[in-house]
């Protein structure tokens, strides 16, 4: 046995050319590009303001300190953000994944009326859109503006991943859906009883881009809020460079450094707080996200 074993692993040594080598070299490096500033981020919102000031480019901190972070939470507004932004996932998310399943659904099945025009409609808003003005009224005349509700619905489809989903369900045989029309079962049974459990790639990876879309979005909120304690995570984040940047620019010359040392390490701070709960959801979708993707791209 252990000789067969190292016969294998000397096959797949030998199997390495110099273009996996070169291959390897170069994914290094980009992998490296991407991780020393995420590293350098974090290092620098735990890093005192002197030791920021002699190494901007710091990636060991010899005393750490909670300075930042403490200065960050002081007012509250941070967690105010993360409220906010909870409500718009627990939301606004269930949402989006009922009205995009369910159209999907209904425009993958063969015998749907109106299917062509229903569709050339769906595919006419991804290349042509009113625009801000028309729905900022439309929410003005549905009485949503100033309320968190109109974050909600104005990000609460997406044309793209009902596109994806639908060519998902394509790939489904219809002979599952034909046996459950024979047992009884109507169309809302058969989409949740035998459609779902068959789409996890598909499930998984749209959640995981409208997760990522509501957890970061800011332009929705900029325009139909107003209330500070009604802005998400991403708009705080922005209020918190924009008032450090400010505070920097009117010191005096004498602290401008101090000032605009502790406002980076605030900074980098507040992109770490906000960065790491999307980067704990993303993993558990992750061995679902190519093969959703690839076979919702792909209309068979």
């Amino acid at each position: 046995m252990s000789m067969k074993a190292t016969k294998k692993s000397k096959i797949g040594t030998e199997r390495m050319t110099l273009l996996d080598y070169v291959i390897f070299a170069i994914l290094l490096v980009l992998a490296l590009m991407i991780l020393i500033p995420f590293w350098n981020v974090i290092m620098i919102s735990f890093a005192t303001q002197k030791e920021y000031a002699d190494n901007p480019l710091l990636m060991f901190p010899k005393e750490f300190t909670l300075d930042s972070y403490k200065a960050l939470f002081a007012d509250g507004t941070i967690l105010s953000g993360y409220k906010n932004t909870l409500i718009l996932l627990v939301i606004g998310l269930p949402l989006s994944m009922f009205l995009t399943t369910s159209m999907a659904y209904g425009l993958s099945r063969s015998n749907f009326p109106f299917k062509k025009f229903i569709f050339f409609l769906v595919l006419f808003t991804m290349i042509f859109n009113g625009g801000i003005v028309p729905l900022y009224l439309i929410m003005k005349s549905l009485h949503l503006t100033g309320s968190l509700w109109s974050v909600i619905l104005a990000g609460s489809f997406s044309a793209f991943n009902m596109i994806l989903m639908m060519n998902y369900f394509y790939t489904l045989p219809e002979s599952l859906m034909e046996s459950a029309r024979l047992d009884g079962a109507g169309e809302w049974r058969i989409l949740f009883n035998v459609v779902l459990p068959l789409a996890t790639p598909i499930i998984a990876t749209i959640t995981l881009f409208y997760g990522v879309a509501y957890w970061n979005s800011w332009y929705d909120a900029m325009i139909f809020l107003r209330k500070a304690d009604q802005l998400p995570l991403q708009n705080v984040l922005r209020t918190i460079i924009s008032t450090s940047q400010t505070n920097a620019s009117n010191a005096s010359s004498v602290d401008a450094t101090q000032v605009s040392n502790f406002s980076m390490g605030m900074k980098m701070a507040a992109v770490f707080v906000t960065m790491v709960p999307i980067m704990c959801f993303f993993p558990m979708l992750q061995k679902h996200f190519a093969k959703g993707v690839l076979t919702g791209a792909i209309k068979t």
